[in-house]
């Protein structure tokens, strides 16, 4: 089999684009079996730390609604908000909506990218203050 079909089958099976899939196949000695392996480790290990980190997010925007007075909280980078929660859905609504496993694959990407891109989350209260705080988990 050329290193040319190995690459291939790397790229078809774990959806790696021709470089990965080269240096995968290089970093494993050209054995495309090991590389597949560790590839594959690579991608279950980076799902775990997904869904920790995503779980980490939703704990701390549990904790800011439940303290009361705030209205709305937004996970933000720059000025772009990301992901935007209004408080009115209540602590009960909250794990409802926060549960769902699409937000909760969102508050994993976002907190992955947060740990890499310095997102922060914006806390809006009743009053209108608005409060900053840096995600760090």
């Amino acid at each position: 089999m050329t290193e040319l079909e190995k690459i291939d089958i790397l790229r078809e099976r774990l959806g790696l684009s021709y470089k990965e899939a080269k240096d995968a196949l290089d970093a494993a000695g050209g054995d495309l079996i090991q590389a597949l392996i560790t590839q594959e480790q690579k991608k279950a290990n980076w799902e775990e730390k997904l869904q920790q980190e995503g779980g980490k997010l939703v704990t701390r925007v549990k904790e800011i609604i439940q303290q009361g007075n705030v209205t709305k909280v937004k996970v933000k980078k720059g000025d772009e908000t990301v992901l935007e929660i209004p408080a009115s859905v209540g602590a009960i609504g909250l794990l409802g909506v926060l549960a769902s496993t699409p937000l909760t694959v969102i508050a994993g990407i976002g907190t992955v990218a947060a740990m890499m891109n310095k997102y922060r989350l914006e806390i809006e209260k009743a009053n209108g203050e608005t409060e900053e705080e840096d995600i760090e988990l």
